[in-house]
């Protein structure tokens, strides 16, 4: 970590997200890289593509089940998890689920704004969403956060609808709708990074992020992987919200400490 640990830390409370440069190296960087790949060539039943106006690609996938038969040798080996203890000054990590992305083809759709917590019936000081790009990005183009968006409200979650980025996930729910962030960017305190393969992005769910459009000639493949630790606990969520556990949400209460036997528990050691 470039930053001193202590420096590390007190951004991360503050600011909801850390930019860590080189922080995989050529071994880990392509482990996660397989990682991505096996994604890609085993989809599961949350791949989908996101709606847009053209015919390029805009691809997700997320929660396999099946993601420790190509995960799990990864996440043992790597020093992200290590990374994520030293970021909360706790020593469990538990990795939650993946998720990966492929923009290319031509025009693509932004990543609408949104809470990854929105999504997710978990809450607490213990949790980080660790970014990965694949392909060199400039500012412009990389994900994008709003600073310290983490300490405020939590919105109702955007359905990714075509032509309103704001349209809620659970209309009757009472989370507030998500703000129209794209039509007065300069109201909100922006940041993002260029970012090079073997770089991470690491930001708390709650952060108010979106992802750059990409342009024709341009490809994006980027793999996101969600992790908890001790300070973390089950925050429902009207509507229904992840994680996708059989069971989970029936044997869960509200603030109960968020474990579960199916949540891989890794050594903080890594490399």
């Amino acid at each position: 970590m470039a930053l001193g640990l202590d420096d590390l830390r007190e951004t991360y409370a503050r600011d909801g997200v850390v930019f860590l440069p080189r922080a995989l190296d050529p071994e880990a960087l392509a482990d996660a890289h397989a990682a991505y790949d096996w994604s890609l060539t085993h989809p599961g039943p949350g791949a989908s593509r996101i709606p847009q106006a053209t015919d390029s690609t805009f691809y997700q996938d997320l929660y396999n089940p099946d993601c420790l038969s190509g995960y799990r040798a990864m996440l043992q080996a790597s020093p992200i998890p290590a990374m994520m203890a030293e970021l909360w000054g706790s020593p469990d990590v538990w990795f939650m689920y993946e998720q990966v992305f492929l923009k290319e083809g031509g025009d693509t759709r932004r990543t609408p704004w949104h809470q990854d917590s929105s999504y997710l019936a978990v809450a607490g000081q213990d949790l980080a969403v660790v970014w990965i790009t694949f392909d060199a990005v400039a500012a412009g183009q990389s994900l994008e956060f709003i600073r310290g968006s983490h300490l405020g409200r939590l919105y109702n979650g955007s359905r990714f609808e075509l032509g309103d980025d704001t349209a809620p996930l659970h209309p009757r729910a009472s989370l507030p709708r998500l703000p129209d962030i794209e039509a007065d960017r300069s109201a909100w305190d922006i940041v993002s990074w260029a970012a090079e393969p073997g770089d991470l992005i690491v930001f708390h769910p709650a952060m108010l992020h979106g992802g750059a459009a990409t342009r024709p000639g341009q490809r994006r493949r980027t793999l996101t992987l969600r992790f908890f630790g001790d300070r973390s606990f089950y925050d429902a969520r009207e509507g229904g919200a992840g994680p996708r556990v059989t069971g989970f949400h029936e044997r869960m209460r509200q603030g109960d400490p968020f474990r579960d036997p199916s949540f891989l528990k890794l050594a903080p050691a890594g490399r």
